[in-house]
């Protein structure tokens, strides 16, 4: 009882925080806002560093890419008009859109484009240094050309440029704020920084030299960190927000019957799972010194019952950094049915003692808590110990890096090409491998899946790939999420991409 009231207490000063931040910037200026609400507050707000997905949805509304997706995974021109790429797939030419400018009202033209690339590339804190790992170095071909010249093939180098290394930074920006560049970020999109208090909101004002300005019909967009999605949904309900990300399977009826509201949806690229400290785990326990403990605690899951006691059956069960439904699923290896018997002969087999502790870390949040619970409760049946360590978000990265942790369960939202839900996570020493899994063969299968362009060879390589993968289990894949967003009926021409990414350009409100 004491913790409903809580709760509702916390409901209360959150719709009324979300009201008075309304009154402040609708009076100040009588300017249309668009207020979305975020499940959680972003790392740095940096394309060189940031590595989470609700820093993806703020990087949208004002750090422009190269390149951009449709809603049928096409890639289309952003800040570039076209690419070309050589024979022998060792050189990317690309035309830059003439006439763009940065916030700060610095051209972005080859030059800047360089800059830009190269600080992905050199930054000593970038997370960016492996999607452009094959890229040698930037030529400056003309004003307004660039040539990224290659030390070997690299086929998904396009998709990369199509997310935050293909973001660009204002070189005079970047240069004056050294390592402070995240704290007031300068980029050419739509909407330019304002301000940001931590935990709070951050406000975005719409860049009157915007290239494509003509599709910008409002004032201010305003992000508000809200963790727990039943208040993001009151707020939205009660005229707080225009707009939530991440809305619970378990209310999609309440949105659909509510005619003020609208659910949008597509089916996510990405994947849910169990990250396994490996390689840097200093209590050095059974799950990361042996890998039949990890492939029991795998058998111990029943995906589908997680998909129909979490997610009231919206989600899809999955075993892959890819979707069942991707060109790229390895239908060789199908998602593993629950098996108790296997999995407590497993744990025998590696001689350990049960019940196997395990520090178990996951972000704050309903969903993921009620995940993380199920999970604890089925693998107690096979000899696990599960104890759930709640984290704030952008903490349980700082822990993830450091090691502290033995499991961390967390969402990677995706990439248009298989290489970026795996190569980032699997090669030895890869900035986002924070697992520190090392795997000689599947080092030389990840790379090996960058230098072609051929579909069915590709494949091959990962069908390779993924039996190294589901014996080794650096990461344990549960699920496959379904994105839902849901906004006011006034908001007009919002559509919602497979990326997740809430995108601001031709929004209006009627």
């Amino acid at each position: 009882m004491k913790q409903r009231l809580r709760a509702m207490s916390f409901m209360r000063l959150t719709i009324l925080a979300s009201a008075l931040l309304t009154s402040l910037v609708g009076t100040a200026q009588a300017q249309t806002t668009l207020r979305i609400g975020i499940a959680e507050d972003p790392d740095i707000l940096d394309p060189s560093i940031g590595r989470t997905y609700v820093g993806r949805i703020v990087f949208s509304a004002f750090c422009d890419k190269l390149f951009d997706i449709d809603e049928k995974l096409n890639i289309v021109p952003q800040l570039a008009l076209s690419h070309e790429t050589s024979a022998d797939g060792k050189e990317m030419t690309i035309k830059l859109r003439p006439g763009v400018k940065f916030h700060d009202g610095e051209p972005l033209d080859a030059e800047a484009a360089k800059f830009s690339i190269e600080r992905h590339m050199t930054l000593p804190t970038s997370f960016r240094k492996s999607e452009l790992a094959s890229v040698d170095h930037v030529e400056v071909v003309d004003p307004l050309t660039i040539k990224l010249v290659l030390k070997t093939p690299y086929s998904p180098l396009i998709a990369q440029l199509t997310d935050r290394s293909g973001m660009m930074v204002s070189p005079k920006a970047a240069k004056e704020a050294g390592d402070k560049f995240g704290l007031h970020p300068v980029c050419a999109g739509p909407y330019k920084f304002v301000e940001r208090v931590q935990q709070d909101r951050m406000v975005f004002e719409k860049f009157a030299d915007y290239w494509n300005k003509d599709n910008i019909h409002i004032d201010r967009v305003v992000f508000l960190p809200i963790v727990d999605a039943t208040v993001r949904l009151a707020n939205l309900k009660s005229g707080g927000l225009d707009l939530i990300e991440r809305v619970l399977a378990t209310d999609i009826k309440d949105v659909r019957a509510d005619s003020r509201l609208v659910l949008s949806t597509a089916p996510e690229l990405g994947y849910y799972g169990l990250t396994v400290n490996i390689g840097n785990d200093k209590a050095k326990g059974p799950l990361s010194q042996s890998a039949k403990v990890r492939q029991a605690l795998d058998l111990s899951i029943d995906r589908e019952a997680i998909n129909q006691v979490v997610f009231n059956g919206e989600f899809s069960p999955g075993n892959q950094w890819v979707s069942p439904t991707h060109p790229y699923y390895q239908k060789a290896f199908p998602v593993r049915g629950r098996d108790i018997a296997k999995a407590k002969a497993l744990l025998k087999e590696a001689g350990v003692t049960v019940p196997v502790t395990v520090d178990y870390m996951i972000p704050k949040g309903a969903e993921n808590e009620a995940v993380a619970q199920v999970v604890q409760s089925m693998a107690a049946e096979a000899g696990f110990d599960i104890k759930i360590r709640a984290v704030e978000f952008a903490t349980t990265f700082k822990q993830a890096q450091a090691g502290e942790f033995q499991i961390f369960q967390i969402n990677w939202s995706g990439r248009i090409d298989p290489d970026g839900n795996s190569y980032i996570f699997m090669r030895s020493k890869a900035p986002q491998n924070d697992g520190v899994y090392s795997n000689p063969e599947a080092d030389k299968l990840l790379e090996d899946g960058r230098m072609t362009s051929n579909v069915a060879e590709r494949k091959a390589i990962y069908e390779k790939l993924t039996k190294i993968v589901l014996d080794d289990l650096p990461i344990i894949y549960i699920y496959h999420r379904k994105l839902l967003i849901a906004h006011t009926t006034k908001l007009q021409g919002y559509k919602q991409m497979p990326d997740g990414l809430v995108r601001v350009v031709g929004l209006k409100f009627k």
